[in-house]
């Protein structure tokens, strides 16, 4: 093989991407769609970015004037009471002794009634379609 085949192999094949390329829409060239009012895009769905308080009190995230109680800023900081140390040791000694890296909600929950945890009050949060589970009989 000489070298002019092989410059010549590639030059054609550049050329037959050129062609390919302009056959294809530039999109770029177009307003994002995103920026676009619902009337300008011609859009007739119901309108998602819309606010809606979805709130069923496990929310995660935390906005303006939503603050953590004291003990879970300093659990995430690094400080455990002695309850959450407990259960932080029940845990592991449960990982432990199964040899299971990452138990089961099913198995944490487990530990937990074998820690002596027992539902005494009814739940505060807001869980739809959700059966609450009967109350423990306190002695």
């Amino acid at each position: 093989m000489d070298g002019k085949s092989i410059k010549g192999d590639k030059q054609s094949q550049s050329e037959e991407q050129d062609d390919l390329r302009s056959d294809l829409p530039d999109r770029r060239a177009r307003a994002d769609r995103r920026q676009l009012t619902a009337e300008e895009s011609g859009y007739t769905g119901p309108d998602r970015r819309a606010p809606i308080d979805r709130r069923s009190g496990l929310e995660r995230r935390r906005g303006p004037g939503h603050r953590l109680p004291e003990e879970r800023r300093s659990a995430e900081e690094g400080e455990m009471n002695i309850a959450q140390f407990e259960f932080i040791m029940a845990i592991e000694a449960y990982k432990k002794a199964n040899k299971r890296m990452y138990p089961t909600w099913t198995e944490i929950l487990e530990v937990i009634q074998q820690l002596g945890y027992r539902k005494v009050e009814p739940r505060q949060i807001n869980l739809d379609n959700v059966p609450e589970a009967p109350l423990a009989r306190v002695a």
